[in-house]
């Protein structure tokens, strides 16, 4: 029986492992769904990196237990392995590959964040020094901007966001709408201007596959375009203090007509509570103040309260 040739063994391998490689590395379920136009481009190059990892795993995996059956000491065999000094061509070969990969990879991210507006003008790093001397309009221009094909173009919708610990507030500069979630409508380009009062915080939509700091004293910006109707949790991704994990809330992303609704009725609703406060700091109440909301539990009346109060 003639011996089938190496060459033609490594040529099957080869096949059957970018195969396998190419299907797991496009159908998995390691992601959430994608809700807006730059998740698309981060789960293709996220699929590609899965891709080559899973090929290097096999190959070097599966060449490790080849080696073990098929060079294993046998019995009885107590002489030494052969002396082996090296091979030039095997050192070339897997020093090259990877740089290729490597470099191919860094090229490959390169473009992807610019069609998120990573490379809008003003947005990379090397402007920071520059914007900082500029006003609030330009630093917003840290982070993830317009993508090439709206350059130039104001955004649908301009909402500032400042994180605090442990909350996100959520403004809205044209229609004077404060709120405790973001509600923007789906297709419409949103810009977030984004900020801290105290540490930094990261304003994460895992669906939208976008994530951006908010720093204090230091304006930066979030842009993207929404593109499933749903509702999805914004997360803190940056360590902010003992209550980091609770720091969360959700983006409601609307039809154009139910957004139109929301911002309607929410305006008749801010409009109404002027008057009362958003939120009230506990040590600037008396304990009077401070024990009303309390005194079902507490098992006592207001009389009784206001009593003990002299």
């Amino acid at each position: 029986m003639q011996k089938v040739p190496v060459s033609l063994w490594t040529l099957l391998a080869g096949v059957l492992v970018t195969a396998i490689s190419i299907w797991l590395g496009y159908n998995h379920n390691l992601l959430p769904v994608q809700a807006s136009e730059q998740a698309p481009l981060v789960d293709g190059f996220f699929n590609i990196m899965l891709t080559i990892a899973i090929a290097l795993f096999l190959i070097v995996e599966g060449t490790i237990l080849i080696f073990l059956v098929k060079y294993r000491r046998r019995r009885g065999d107590d002489s030494d392995g052969l002396p082996i000094e090296g091979n030039v061509p095997l050192e070339i070969f897997w020093t090259a590959i990877p740089a290729v990969i490597v470099i191919g990879l860094g090229i490959y991210s390169v473009d992807v964040y610019n069609q998120m507006g990573g490379f809008e003008p003003g947005s990379h790093p090397h402007s920071v020094a520059i914007a900082a001397t500029l006003d609030d309009a330009n630093n917003r221009n840290i982070g993830i901007g317009a993508s090439p094909h709206s350059q130039g173009k104001p955004a649908d919708l301009v909402v500032d966001v400042q994180g605090m610990q442990y909350a996100w507030i959520f403004n809205y500069p044209n229609s004077g709408i404060t709120a405790g979630e973001l509600h923007v409508p789906v297709g419409a380009d949103v810009q977030l201007n984004l900020s801290a009062v105290d540490v930094i915080h990261s304003f994460w939509v895992p669906q939208f596959r976008l994530k951006q700091d908010a720093l204090p004293g230091i304006a930066t910006q979030l842009r993207f375009v929404a593109t499933k109707p749903g509702t999805y949790p914004v997360v803190c991704a940056e360590l902010c203090g003992g209550y980091h994990g609770s720091m969360r809330t959700q983006v409601i992303v609307h039809t154009p007509e139910e957004f139109d609704s929301w911002l309607a009725q929410s305006q008749i609703a801010q409009k109404e509570n002027l008057n009362q406060s958003l939120a009230v700091n506990p040590a600037e109440l008396s304990t009077s103040e401070f024990l009303a909301p309390h005194i079902h539990n507490l098992g006592m009346s207001a009389t009784t309260l206001a009593q003990l109060q002299k």
